[in-house]
């Protein structure tokens, strides 16, 4: 046991992905590349299903973090819920970049200038579905898209999950009394070089609606079968379930696993040689 519980640090892992819904494929596509400068990397439609995909980022998905966007046919709009917090863009200036955002007709929920108590340069932005998106001053980037942010009940439970189930480290928490909130800062990297998941706890808040827009993270693992193993335990001792055995999906073949979180967030981990061959 204690040899697998090692797994997940061992184990070669990356952020791939999150997923959630739209309703309108096209608009979303044509915010996302004329707004935010990230490019159409792939599209799928599957009639027999009656849904499509379309896949968008700032560079290949070998080696950057993408939106997979998923538009249900018929399905004009979606509830976001308040679990859902924001996504967030790096870029070397915001005033920029909300100004180009605002010239294309979007929506600047927040001027940019100094975060509350702090120097760093942020604006938000909501894009046509109502999902958040956080712009932050940087001076170099890695990867523009840097930052997923989910609020959670539990922040300390949701620190060790996240940690022991799916080896994410602890890169930073923040506390905040006088705006009553902590958050915590996880990834597989340094945060300036990698994609975080960013988890906030507003002081006694416990739970959050979920909606039916933001469905969930990818996470790229050498062995399903494993992973899975590793977060079945981690489970029983902090919450959260398998929700998805691991194994292939019929007709893609593609190894797979999914859980939720002890707040009910969903993750879905996906076999990294699996995951290129689908790519290729």
């Amino acid at each position: 046991m204690a040899d697998l519980l090692e797994w997940p640090k061992q184990d070669k892992r990356r952020l791939l992905h999150v997923v959630y819904r739209v309703g309108d494929l096209d608009r979303t596509i044509k915010f996302y590349t004329e707004c935010f400068g990230m490019k159409l990397l792939r599209q799928r439609d599957v009639p027999e299903e009656k849904y499509a995909n379309a896949f968008l980022g700032f560079g290949p998905e070998e080696s950057h973090f993408v939106v997979e966007l998923t538009y249900n046919y018929g399905v004009s709009s979606y509830d976001i819920g308040d679990g859902f917090g924001h996504f967030a863009i790096a870029t070397q200036d915001v005033y920029k970049l909300a100004e180009h955002i605002r010239s294309k007709g979007g929506n600047i929920t927040r001027e940019p200038g100094p975060v509350q108590g702090g120097t760093t340069v942020i604006a938000f932005v909501k894009d046509p579905d109502g999902y958040t998106f956080g712009l932050i001053q940087r001076p170099t980037i890695h990867d523009p898209f840097c930052q997923i942010m989910l609020r959670v009940g539990d922040l300390e439970r949701s620190i060790q999950f996240y940690e022991k189930a799916v080896g994410l480290k602890l890169l930073r928490k923040v506390d905040k009394p006088e705006y009553k909130y902590t958050a915590a800062l996880l990834g597989y990297g340094e945060e300036h070089e990698t994609t975080v998941l960013e988890l906030t706890y507003n002081y006694g808040v416990t739970e959050y609606s979920k909606g039916n827009a933001y469905a969930q993270i990818a996470i790229g693992t050498d062995d399903v079968y494993k992973s899975a193993e590793v977060v079945s335990a981690i489970a029983q001792e902090l919450g959260g379930k398998i929700t998805r055995p691991p194994g292939p999906i019929p007709g893609i073949n593609t190894k797979i696993t999914s859980f939720l979180d002890p707040d009910g967030w969903k993750t879905v981990l996906v076999d990294n040689e699996d995951f290129l061959k689908e790519l290729n």
